[in-house]
């Protein structure tokens, strides 16, 4: 029973990174971009929440929804001010990735400058209890973060597959010139991709604030490249693999360290990683595609 415990724990943690993998995933999808500012959106949602709560005094529900709706709106600015003009101009994938890592930054240091680098304790925010089954004990928190992380990969499947705009962003993923052509808006499509990706993270960052109940500036640097891990795992594109990696990676966590070896926990999980792309270098859920020239 101890390692069925270890492993819903592992699923409850493993819940929020693939919540963040979900929307490396999406706009990966659909750009080919690997948005490395992706997890400091996690941050952003964070302190949204904190300001809701701790410093206003909204009502929960209310500084949760803020905190979605900033996260999706930042998305959208980020994509029109950071990456449109470059994706319109076809610049080299090194140019867009640098001004990943340059957003990145700056919403680090935007932080600090606001609420300095100091760490911030969050209260809990849902009641936590250990609900008995059988000989099993396992902490409502945990299957809160585990009924979360598959109600939104359900609704953004969904979302995707039987929508107006999740048929535009599969034809933009498909071929943006024929979609073009089509007369479907591909920038409005990848703006849209961006703030849904990032209201992801939002939610993500809820669950994270309510399970750890310290945020810091820099706390989506680490979470951030666990997801863009996760959702490489589970075949970068595939919504759900993402969720898939980001499960196996939270159990390895949480089963390493239970044995002991919380030291070692980065170098096991990075390890998965390499293990699993030796043997399917596209992932688990991934197509090999081939470069068209």
């Amino acid at each position: 029973m101890d390692i069925l415990a270890q492993v819903l724990n592992g699923l409850g943690i493993g819940s929020i990174y693939a919540l963040v993998a979900l929307g490396y995933s999406m706009v990966y999808g659909i750009v080919q971009l690997i948005n490395f500012a992706h997890g400091d959106i996690i941050m952003v949602g964070a302190y949204v929440t904190y300001v809701g709560l701790v410093m206003a005094g909204v009502p929960l529900w209310a500084a949760v929804l803020i905190s979605i709706l900033f996260c999706g709106i930042a998305g959208v600015l980020i994509e029109k001010l950071a990456y449109s003009r470059l994706l319109k101009k076809g610049a080299p994938r090194i140019s867009l990735l640098i001004t990943a890592i340059g957003v990145s930054i700056f919403l680090q240091n935007l932080s600090q400058l606001l609420f300095s680098s100091s760490a911030k304790s969050m209260p809990a925010m849902f009641p936590n209890g250990m609900l008995e089954l059988g000989a099993l004990q396992v902490s409502s928190n945990t299957l809160l973060n585990i009924g979360t992380s598959i109600v939104m990969m359900i609704a953004l499947q969904l979302l995707v597959n039987k929508t107006k705009i999740g048929k535009a962003m599969r034809a933009t993923s498909e071929d943006a010139g024929a979609a073009k052509l089509m007369g479907i808006s591909t920038s409005s499509t990848i703006a849209f991709t961006f703030g849904v990706g990032s209201a992801l993270a939002a939610v993500g960052a809820v669950l994270y604030c309510n399970t750890f109940h310290q945020i810091t500036p820099y706390m989506g640097g680490m979470l951030g490249l666990k997801a863009f891990v996760a959702a490489v795992l589970g075949g970068i594109g595939s919504i759900p693999g993402a969720m898939l990696g980001g499960y196996i990676l939270g159990v390895a966590e949480s089963l390493t360290t239970a044995a002991g070896g919380s030291q070692i926990t980065d170098a096991i999980v990075f390890g998965i990683l390499i293990l699993v792309l030796l043997v399917k270098p596209a992932g688990l859920f991934g197509k090999n595609t081939r470069e068209k020239v």
